[in-house]
């Protein structure tokens, strides 16, 4: 991930932001306003949005700007997501959103301290960079990516470290759902505590 000097607390990195629906984990079906930040160390092979991988190729945002137009898509529901959002303070972030009445969610890897208000922690651990402590006990969703027939006793190394309110999903990995969707469903009626998420705005072919 490419280095520079900025303060968060004025401005971030952002690769893009835009309104659509949720199409993912908990949240599925809900529209909602995202903020994609641009920086990423984890390095995910099957990743589907690599051109977030370099801080460095992408526009520094105000902060300001970034909370107007989050208000103005008027939908309350703001999900921060990357790359990898939480290797940055979110504090200025959250705290001007949330001051706009604005619920918000962060999607991470659970790879750095999170510093910032968040409603909804969604916790995706991956293997190319283990998840810190802290995203255990903050996690309010477990979501793991199924793109190797053992990411699914991988995921339930997790869910055992996580609180017992942390809602459990598993996502069939997108170019991969014909081979693990039909081996996600049979997990999922054996081992019920947990859930199938999909990639619905794939299926809506929205952003």
């Amino acid at each position: 991930m490419s280095e520079r000097n900025f303060n968060p607390s004025i401005e971030l990195p952002v690769m893009e932001q835009f309104y659509t629906i949720q199409g993912e984990g908990k949240h599925s079906g809900r529209a909602a306003y995202f903020i994609r930040l641009a920086g990423c160390d984890v390095g995910c092979v099957w990743c589907d949005v690599k051109e977030s991988w370099e801080a460095g190729q992408h526009p520094l945002v105000p902060i300001d700007k970034l909370v107007q137009e989050a208000v103005a898509s008027n939908c309350g529901f703001v999900v921060i997501t990357g790359g990898e959002p939480a290797m940055y303070d979110l504090s200025a972030l959250t705290s001007q959103l949330k001051a706009e009445n604005i619920e918000i969610a962060i999607e991470t890897s659970g790879t750095y301290p999170l510093h910032g208000q968040i409603d909804w922690y969604c916790f995706s651990p991956k293997k190319f960079k283990a998840a810190i402590d802290e995203a255990y006990v903050l996690a309010n969703e477990l979501k793991v990516v199924i793109a190797h027939p053992s990411d699914f006793s991988w995921a339930e190394e997790h869910a055992e470290r996580v609180t017992n309110d942390c809602e459990l999903y598993i996502q069939p990995e997108w170019s991969k759902q014909e081979r693990f969707l039909p081996m996600a469903i049979d997990f999922v009626k054996e081992n019920p505590i947990w859930k199938i998420s999909l990639q619905t705005h794939k299926y809506m072919n929205i952003p």
